[in-house]
């Protein structure tokens, strides 16, 4: 059983990766208005991503004998001055989470929660991995500028990436 304080620590971050989804939806969906296909298939995937990341929490809150209590989601952002923007977006968000995986993580090593604290390293590592992601796509978008030929040699780079689940965190 977890604590009151840790169930809503949880519950908040369940709410964050759904959050997580819609934003990466909106720059997805920003992409293809600007015809940048491979982009919005990077986003769409990562938009799949965080609902599994979300989806893992769910699960751990109910099977740690804690109650889920889903709470409203807000609207992301969806108008996008330029692509660096809409990636160093990306990149602001993801170290937002990893503050919030951190917090969470604090919380459960206060209040001794060594069962949660090990479901956290993974987070922790996939953090690690989101952050490097986000960071490499935002420089390569600096290096190539407004060159549309270099924009589109990684729009072809981005349309590769293929979906991929996550190895559960237990």
């Amino acid at each position: 059983m977890i604590t009151e304080r840790m169930q809503k620590e949880l519950n908040d971050q369940v709410r964050k990766e759904f959050y997580s989804a819609y934003l990466y939806l909106s720059i997805g969906a920003y992409f293809t208005s600007i015809n940048l296909e491979g982009f919005a298939n990077w986003f769409r995937i990562q938009a799949q991503e965080e609902r599994d990341h979300a989806m893992m929490f769910f699960d751990y809150i109910n099977r740690v004998g804690g109650r889920v209590q889903l709470g409203a989601i807000d609207a992301p952002d969806f108008d996008f001055e330029s692509i660096e923007q809409a990636l160093r977006l990306t990149l602001e968000h993801e170290q937002l989470v990893t503050r919030s995986i951190y917090n969470i993580v604090d919380v459960a090593i206060e209040e001794k929660d060594h069962k949660t604290n090990q479901f956290l390293q993974w987070f922790v590592n996939e953090q690690t991995e989101e952050e490097a992601s986000a960071d490499a796509n935002l420089k390569k978008v600096q290096l190539v500028g407004n060159d549309g030929r270099g924009i589109l040699m990684l729009d072809g780079e981005m349309a590769q990436r293929v979906y991929t689940p996550p190895t559960a965190a237990v």
